[in-house]
């Protein structure tokens, strides 16, 4: 491949796109990459380009930096998009926990299963059809590396709605869990032996080895030994499940029905109900901070993140191959979660591109989750493609934390008032009120 173009949507997350780019530049294969950098918002696009100057010139690296107001423009020629956008911004998150609340539905995080998951994918999903369209006709053999959350419904709506098949959705929740889970058993990360596999935020560590011992013996005598540790969510489930999961316990509490309907469980397992509305509000006020400073010349951070987008990207332009954790579309990867639904495994990225691994079977306990999950998720997916607002009805019917908390008469009206605030950036035949 000649020197590659980068193409990224949503480039005015910008604190996102400065940690992408500082990983970006370190590799010297990539210097003279054009980075073509695209946003709706002029003042954040203004922003993430003199953000994205500053940390190459930090790095000693010569990019060709553009800025689009265009997409296509921005897309035309690309052999990678990064898409990392957030309809409705904060004011729809903020929206998305406010309606519930009143319901008396408590939430988190909101960006992937649940109430919040559900609005959040159909506020997004007509700007995929929009994204996938354009990439198929100037740049179609792109690879789609997605950061947008819900990344189990967008990466599926994506594949049934586009046709595009270079499309992997990227976390990092595998590689901090592990990471994480090394540092507590005092062994050196780059000496762990580990595979996850489930789905996005619902992930599990099915081997976590040192030198060929098995770790979670001695992972479970630390929380057998640590109330402080046996007070989170994720240990929890690690001791009812015997596997720990790949995400923080604020997510991995609203994906199940145990945890967020009992005052005592919250207060137990020290559950922060709207964790997310104060992570918005820093957002917020870190893009205010970049934006101060690339305006009077201060220093910017350059940090990398280890973010897989980076990584891919290298891989696939220099040959060299790596491992990676993707979100790609189950065909055969798991056997016993639906096919069709979207799975977290590890994937091969060389010179030809990104080849998804076979797992087999999970624990049956873990799939039974993972199941749920994906018919949840199923269903939102339904709603758009066949334009049936029914569906969305469905699938919080089915989610695990809403069915434990509301009757079915009132998860019908809280769609209809989530559906109300939300009004156009749904697609026409899904703004149906239906009552109950």
């Amino acid at each position: 491949m000649t020197t590659p173009k980068i193409t990224f949507i949503g480039a005015g997350s910008v604190v996102f796109t400065q940690g992408l780019l500082a990983d970006l530049f370190t590799y010297a294969e990539l210097d003279g990459v054009h980075v073509a950098l695209h946003d709706i918002d002029p003042e954040r696009l203004a922003t993430a380009l003199a953000a994205a100057r500053q940390i190459a010139a930090v790095r000693g690296v010569k990019p060709v930096l553009t800025a689009h107001l265009d997409r296509r423009e921005a897309l035309a020629g690309a052999d990678f998009v990064v898409d990392m956008v957030q309809i409705g911004m904060g004011e729809s998150t903020r929206t998305d926990f406010a309606v519930p609340a009143r319901y008396g539905l408590r939430q988190t995080i909101g960006d992937t299963l649940g109430i919040g998951g559900i609005f959040r994918a159909l506020r997004t999903f007509p700007f995929l059809k929009g994204l996938g369209a354009d990439i198929a006709e100037v740049c179609p053999d792109a690879w789609l590396l997605n950061y947008t959350n819900p990344m189990a419904m967008n990466v599926q709506y994506l594949s049934e709605a586009t046709g595009l098949t270079r499309v992997v959705g990227l976390c990092h929740s595998v590689y901090w869990t592990v990471h994480g889970l090394a540092e507590l058993v005092g062994v050196p990360f780059d000496e762990v032996t580990y595979v996850a596999a489930g789905v996005n935020h619902q992930a599990w560590v099915l081997r976590f080895e040192h030198g060929g011992t098995d770790l979670y013996p001695r992972l479970a005598a630390l929380a057998e030994s640590d109330e402080q540790l046996r007070r989170r969510v994720r240990f929890d489930m690690f001791r009812r499940l015997g596997y720990y999961p790949t995400e923080t316990s604020e997510h991995s509490a609203e994906y199940v029905p145990w945890y967020l309907h009992h005052d005592s469980e919250i207060e137990r397992l020290r559950l922060p109900v709207g964790a997310y509305l104060e992570i918005v509000a820093e957002n917020e006020a870190e893009y205010e901070r970049t934006r101060h400073a690339v305006a009077t010349g201060e220093p910017l951070p350059v940090e990398g993140t280890n973010e897989y987008a980076p990584q891919i990207i290298h891989s696939i332009v220099t040959g060299t191959p790596r491992t990676v954790y993707g979100n790609v579309v189950n065909r055969g990867l798991i056997e016993n979660l639906p096919a069709g639904g979207v799975v977290e495994v590890p994937c091969l990225v060389d010179g030809t591109g990104v080849r998804p691994t076979r797992i087999g079977a999970l624990p049956p306990q873990l799939a039974a989750l993972n199941r749920t999950y994906l018919s949840m998720n199923d269903l939102v997916v339904r709603a758009a493609v066949e334009d049936d607002p029914r569906h969305i009805r469905h699938a919080a019917m089915t989610d695990p934390a809403t069915a434990a908390t509301l009757p079915v008469e009132r998860i019908w009206e809280l769609c209809d008032d989530l559906v109300r605030a939300h009004g156009d950036r749904l697609q026409p035949a899904l703004r149906t009120l239906l009552g109950h």
